[in-house]
């Protein structure tokens, strides 16, 4: 306890040195870029299925692809994240993060060029399996590399700056319109704009000849090699439930994990699809454009979500952040499936609800570290913020099967009314906080 009453006693900034600037810098860049890639696949899943299906597809079909598209791409990150959570702790944090972004920016470029729906999606599993990887080892990276009273800064830091390659996606979008037949050299918007996303893959440079292994790491690793009763195995997922504190800590991560995960995968991040509904009729140009800025607003929205989270989170705690977060992305989740009409109201409205379903992200990259030791830290990490997206994988078909179904029985708004439904996730974050332990001023676990 020590150490965290000398955590609480420094300001915030005390202690950092430009390097630690820089490993927060490149950790966030690189993830940031993993966001980009999410937010381009959201914006140009719908037009690449209809252009690979050819024309006359009908809709239940398309949205039906749309799901599993996207469940796909969460099965790869799920399976990525746990993976390459392994391989942080057992490899380095830095390495894995060279590995897994090449991974995610080549297979993103790959799917530019596909031919059918089946290679798109094996080239979206294969994107998910890199930016699965990129979450664990960045994060574990910063909060062992920065001091503990700048670590939930950093990390939230972190966390925040995706946004801002969601934002990027977004704004790509409204120069290079997924839905636009001949963009260049004959190939639709959608292609070129997966083409672009090839390009974050020169992040490996400063990554390679700036950032060096945490020093914690490199001691876990030592011990790890000097143990003789296999108590100190490093990288082990058994080893996370072997253990009662671990054992609780992982099954929190994974409540809260999926609350937020099955949120906004589920539900949130189909506002596109919402601005479709919402404007049905009108020209697919003005579609496209509001979808754009409605969702870079959106992200906007996020990023002061992130920050307003890592506020409170650093000077009040972490467990009443994530209380007020999930409070909000019940209701305003709600709000806005069951109320936006019009393209000016997508422009509003969206911030909100990425304020409420993305300060929960802000949560999972502050939090996550904190609940486990060195040795399982990449895994630990990995493993709750990437297991849920198992689950989570089958909440896109479901928003639209149970649409389909809604469709059968005369319901009016079943798309809204199907979204309203599976908002009640959100519950299960907020019953997951009463096992969840407090970790303000708390130095990083060991055993």
């Amino acid at each position: 306890m020590e150490q965290a009453t000398e955590i609480k006693k420094q300001s915030v900034f005390e202690g950092v040195t430009p390097y630690h600037w820089l490993v927060v810098i490149i950790a966030s860049c690189g993830w940031l870029f993993d966001c980009m890639d999410q937010r381009i696949f959201a914006l140009s899943r719908e037009p690449a299925i209809q252009e690979l299906l050819g024309g006359g597809a009908e809709e239940s079909t398309i949205g039906n692809l749309l799901g599993l598209a996207t469940g796909c791409m969460m099965i790869g990150w799920a399976t990525g994240g746990i993976i390459f959570g392994i391989m942080s702790d057992r490899w380095g944090r830095v390495k894995t993060m060279v590995f897994t972004l090449l991974v995610y920016s080549g297979f993103t470029g790959l799917s530019g060029i596909s031919h059918s729906v089946y290679d798109f999606m094996a080239y979206r599993f294969l994107v998910g399996l890199g930016v699965g990887g990129m979450f664990g080892s960045a994060t574990a990276l910063v909060a062992e590399s920065v001091p503990g009273n700048f670590r939930s800064i950093a990390l939230g830091s972190l966390q925040a700056l995706s946004a801002c390659g969601n934002i990027i996606g977004s704004l790509i979008s409204t120069r290079i319109q997924p839905s636009q037949q001949d963009f260049l050299f004959g190939m639709s918007g959608w292609r070129i704009i997966f083409f672009v996303g090839i390009l974050p893959a020169l992040l490996v440079i400063p990554i390679v000849f700036v950032l060096k292994e945490p020093e914690v790491w490199k001691e876990a690793k030592r011990k790890s090699k000097e143990a003789t009763d296999g108590s100190k195995h490093v990288g082990s997922i058994p080893d996370l439930f072997r253990d009662k504190r671990w054992r609780r800590n992982t099954i929190v991560g994974v409540c809260l994990g999926l609350s937020g995960m099955a949120g906004l995968w589920g539900i949130g991040f189909f506002s596109p699809e919402l601005i479709s509904t919402a404007l049905e009729g009108s020209d697919q140009k003005v579609i496209d454009t509001v979808r754009g800025y409605g969702t870079a607003l959106q992200d906007v929205g996020s990023l002061l979500g992130m920050i307003t989270f890592t506020i409170i989170a650093t000077y009040i705690g972490r467990r009443l952040a994530f209380l007020g977060s999930f409070i909000l992305c019940l209701f305003v989740t709600i709000f806005v499936f069951n109320n936006l009409k019009t393209g000016m109201d997508a422009y509003w409205m969206l911030p909100m609800m990425g304020f409420a379903q993305l300060s929960v992200f802000a949560g999972y990259s502050i939090y996550f570290p904190e609940l486990f030791p060195t040795r399982l830290r990449g895994t630990g990490v990995g493993f709750c913020y990437n297991v849920v997206r198992y689950l989570t994988a089958v909440f896109p078909s479901m928003l639209f099967g149970m649409k389909t179904l809604l469709i059968s029985m005369d319901v009016a708004e079943p798309f809204r009314l199907a979204a309203t439904i599976m908002s009640s996730i959100f519950i299960l974050g907020m019953i997951a906080l009463i096992w969840a332990p407090e970790t303000k001023d708390q130095p990083l676990p060991e055993d």
